[in-house]
Formats: C-alpha cells, sequence, structure tokens
C-alpha cells in the first residue's frame, strides 16, 4: 500500500503544476501565520489582565526556560535543514535515506562514472525537472558499478563513492555554501565529480556475453586484472540485472538465479583442479621433491570411502576400454595432467597443519576490501575452508583437490593467479583509476612464483589447456571441472599472460558448465585476443 501511495506522491511532485503549487502554498502558509499573529495582537489589547492573579514567581523563569528551549530546536532545525544543504554529511544523508524524488538532495547531478577509456557507464540526465540516473549498458555493469535509485537507495561504486559522485568533495566553504544555495534555490543544477575506474567496456562486454551464451544455464563470472598493480578490467557477473529498470521484484528473492549475487565476488564454488595451484605452491615451499605412483584404480584413505581417481579413468570407462593410469609423476607432470591421484597423496603427505598453514598464508576465511571510501566499502570473499579433524584424512585428501570442504569466489581465484604472475605478491583489487597501488600480502616467495609461472605455462602448452594454445598469446594457466551436488560441473580456468611477462591474470567460472578445458578456458582465450587487439 506504502508503494503506490509514495508513486502516486513522487509524480504529483515532479508534475509541471507543481512549481506553481508550491509557491501558492508558501504564499498562503505565509499569510495565514501573519493573519493568526495580527490576531492574537487584537486580542492582546482588547482584554484587560488585572483582575488575573499574579503568577507564581518560579513560573515566569520557567516559561523563559521552555521559550529559549524551544527557540533552540528550531534554531538547531533550521540549521541542519536549511542550512544543511552546505554540508556533505547532510546531502549524503538525504541522498542515501530520504528516497523520495523529490527530495532536494536529488537535485544534485551526480557525476559521471566512466570506464578507463572515457566510456560512460553511468551518468545523470534531466528528466521532468529532477536528475534521473542512466546506465548505458545495463546490466553489463550492474553488479560493479551498482545503481543510484531514490527509491531503492543505493549500491555498487555508486554507493561507495557516493560523495564523491555528489560533489560532496570540494574543497572550500565558499564552493558549499554555493553547492547548498543551488540545491535550495533550484538556480542551477549543480554537478558532482566524475570517475574512472579501471574497467574496460569493451572487454566487460565480451565476458558477459560468452558467460550468457555457455551451455546449460548460462550463468557465471570473468574476473580479470592486472598483477602488478591490482587494477580490475573485468569484472562480470552473470546473470545480472537491469539499473534502468529497478522493480520491488528484483529484491523480493523470487528469481532462482539470484541476479543481485554478484558471482564474482561473492559466490562460493569448489573451486575443484584450480585449486591444485595452491597445493603446488605448498609442496615447492616445504621442499616436495621426487615422484608420486599414479595408478589406475586411484587412491583412497579407506576402503570406507571411494577411491579418488583422475579424469582419465571414467573417460576410458565411458569408452568401454581398459586405462593403465599416469604411473610415477612428478610435480609438473601432476599439475599438466591435474592428476587427482596425485594431489590427493600430496595432500596427505603435507598434513593437516601444513594445509592449515597454507590456508592462512593464502588468507582463507577472509573478506578483502577492494574499494572503499567514506561511503563504505566493496569487499570480495576469499576461499572458505571448515575445519577438517585431524581423523579426517579423507577430507583433507579431498580438500587437496578442490573439492569437500573448500569453497572460492572467482575473483579469489584470479587473486591467486595475479600473485603468481607477480613474483608471490597479491595486490589490492582496486576498481578507481584515481587510487594508488597497494600491496595486500604474500601468498609465496618469489622463487615459487617463479617455478609455478613455468609449471603452468606447460598445463597449457602441453597438459590439459593445450586446445587454447594460441600463437603470440603465451597462455599459462590451469583448468578446473568442479564437482558439485547441485548438477553438473563446474567448469573454471584461471591463469595469466603473457607467460615470460604478465600483463593480465585472470579466473573464469562457468556455473555447470562441464570441463574446465572446453568451456571456460576458450572463453579466457577469446578475451585475452581482444585485450591483445587493445594493446593490453
Amino acid at each position: 500500500m506504502l508503494a503506490p501511495a509514495m508513486d502516486l506522491l513522487n509524480d504529483l511532485f515532479r508534475s509541471p503544476p507543481w512549481e506553481a503549487m508550491r509557491v501558492g502554498l508558501h504564499l498562503a502558509f505565509a499569510l495565514a501565520l501573519l493573519f493568526w499573529l495580527w490576531q492574537a495582537l487584537r486580542l492582546r489589547a482588547a482584554v484587560s489582565l488585572r483582575h488575573l492573579a499574579r503568577p507564581r514567581a518560579w513560573l515566569l523563569p520557567a516559561v523563559g526556560l521552555l521559550t529559549l528551549a524551544l527557540v533552540a530546536i528550531l534554531t538547531y532545525q533550521a540549521t541542519w535543514q536549511l542550512g544543511g544543504m552546505a554540508r556533505p554529511q547532510f546531502i549524503a544523508f538525504m541522498q542515501l535515506h530520504d528516497r523520495r524524488q523529490f527530495n532536494p538532495a536529488h537535485w544534485v547531478q551526480r557525476g559521471r562514472i566512466l570506464d578507463r577509456r572515457g566510456r560512460v557507464l553511468a551518468e545523470s540526465h534531466n528528466r521532468d525537472g529532477a536528475a534521473e540516473r542512466v546506465y548505458p549498458y545495463g546490466p553489463v555493469f550492474a553488479h560493479a558499478v551498482g545503481y543510484a535509485d531514490p527509491r531503492f537507495g543505493l549500491s555498487g561504486i555508486e554507493a561507495i563513492a557516493n560523495r564523491a559522485l555528489n560533489g560532496a568533495t570540494l574543497q572550500s566553504l565558499g564552493d558549499w555554501g554555493e553547492l547548498g544555495r543551488q540545491v535550495l534555490t533550484q538556480s542551477k543544477r549543480p554537478r558532482g565529480q566524475d570517475l574512472v575506474t579501471t574497467l574496460d567496456a569493451e572487454l566487460q562486454q565480451l565476458a558477459v556475453k560468452r558467460i550468457a551464451a555457455a551451455k546449460p544455464v548460462g550463468r557465471g563470472a570473468v574476473v580479470i586484472l592486472r598483477p602488478t598493480d591490482g587494477a580490475v578490467l573485468v569484472l562480470a557477473s552473470v546473470p545480472g540485472f537491469d539499473p534502468n529498470r529497478l522493480q520491488p521484484t528484483v529484491f523480493t528473492g523470487a528469481d532462482a538465479t539470484n541476479p543481485l549475487m554478484n558471482r564474482a565476488t561473492q559466490g562460493q564454488y569448489p573451486p575443484g583442479s584450480s585449486f591444485k595451484v595452491v597445493l603446488a605452491a605448498q609442496a615447492l615451499e616445504t621442499g616436495f621433491h621426487g615422484r608420486l605412483d599414479c595408478p589406475a584404480e586411484g587412491y583412497t584413505t579407506s576402503s570406507r570411502y571411494r577411491p579418488i581417481r583422475d579424469h582419465e579413468y571414467y573417460e576410458a570407462k565411458r569408452a568401454g576400454r581398459a586405462w593403465a593410469g599416469h604411473g610415477p609423476l612428478d610435480l609438473s607432470t601432476a599439475l599438466a595432467k591435474s592428476s587427482n591421484v596425485f594431489f590427493a597423496q600430496l595432500g596427505i603427505l603435507g598434513g593437516h597443519r601444513a594445509f592449515a598453514a597454507t590456508g592462512q598464508r593464502f588468507s582463507f576465511n577472509r573478506s578483502i576490501a577492494f574499494v572503499g571510501g567514506p561511503s563504505g566499502t566493496l569487499r570480495l570473499q576469499s576461499a572458505r575452508l571448515e575445519p577438517i579433524p585431524e581423523r579426517d584424512r579423507y577430507g583433507l585428501a579431498q580438500a587437496a583437490i578442490g573439492q569437500g570442504r573448500v569453497t572460492a569466489t572467482p575473483a579469489y581465484m584470479a587473486l591467486i593467479a595475479a600473485a603468481i604472475a607477480n613474483e608471490g605478491v597479491a595486490m589490492r583489487p582496486r576498481l578507481l583509476r584515481d587510487r594508488p597501488p597497494e600491496t595486500l600480502t604474500r601468498f609465496m616467495s618469489a622463487d615459487t612464483a617463479r617455478r609455478l609461472r613455468v609449471m603452468l605455462r606447460g598445463a597449457v602448452s602441453e597438459g590439459t589447456g593445450r586446445g587454447i594454445e594460441t600463437d603470440g598469446l603465451e597462455i599459462a594457466g590451469k583448468t578446473g571441472t568442479a564437482e558439485n551436488p547441485q548438477g553438473a560441473s563446474h567448469s573454471w580456468f584461471i591463469g595469466f599472460a603473457p607467460a615470460s611477462a604478465p600483463r593480465l591474470a585472470f579466473a573464469v567460472l562457468v556455473e555447470h558448465g562441464g570441463y574446465g578445458s572446453t568451456v571456460a578456458a576458450p572463453i579466457a582465450r577469446d578475451l585475452l585476443l581482444k585485450a591483445a587487439e587493445q594493446g593490453l
């Protein structure tokens, strides 16, 4: 009942006759106030009060105090509500919490949000006397850029950079006074600051298009960033929502595809074989050498549990033929072949304590801030690892191959790839161009990172990713095919390029897409080709 009434009021206050009506109401109120004041003075002059009893001694001071209190309250209200438009806190508060479209704070024309090349991702247009936010790319940037709506509030960059976008970072009190005067009198539409992001509109559009076209469900996420400074070029989550057409139904949760969730930063998925890069880093850091036997019958910690096997075993079984197994493998070959049997054993050899220590070093179970400002912070979730009891050796073997109790977000897996590409150092991801690069943490030693770079290059040139080997790109990466209880396996591919001097790191996730080598990896290759066309 409330929403239709508010819509009716908003339509009224935005209609052309409202300006004349408002002036008339103000004039009528002033005349009424003068009339009643005149009547009170006439009544005072006509009535003799000499017959009344003299008031008590304490009454006059009490009335005086009450009068002063009333004057103080009215003065505070006048300062806050009338003079408040000369203060950034008030404008930000009114824009965020007073969602009525006739709120004068919405008269401020917010600054534009631009991609790294100056393409407009969000801007304000004048519609019937009010500043209406417009998003030229519709759902493509919905999760990263967010929305600014007088009815539904703020999200994304629109929320965390609210003060800058609405002009709340002016340098002088004089500027603020002029802004407040323009808002209150509506003599001139004040304008906020433009913000330039690190995002690339062409790459983002291609990422969204390819994920949406991926069978069977067209859902997933893509993250691309520069390893050396953390600049995020693509932050895509599919499906999205159109910030130009927000409706209450979008926020009810009725849509099972959950378009409001940013799958890139908040979606927790079993990482599958893409997680093996973490175990490989742990093995290199702890001095692992030698080979592990990887037979066709697989590996298990107890006869009570199903053996962990390699994907070649199941392919041979479906084809009606026998498979002899990989036999003894070293770490580099096992990573290229993505051997589950090898990495399950490797996890058990390292033990629970080493795995927990690796999780701590890699910032498991953390929320990482990557865009922050006076109005809030955008965060990405890292890997989530449930505690594995010491007696649960099979649970450790499962976690070692990216299954069981471990999940991760695509943004976090891209961060791992970026750290490998950047001598082991993870830079804090950033979306705004004017924010300086900042070191987040070190995931591994520089030597380990350099050795992993060589191994991941081999995983593409000779291993499970060889289907996307492309002259001139020199892609290094790790495929992943992650089993999940909700249906077909998720398809992963993480990595960086070019391997010899990495400029871009990435993670691609396709929900229920199947093999990482045939679904996620080609999407990553096509995005890298597009980036190469742009000189990235």
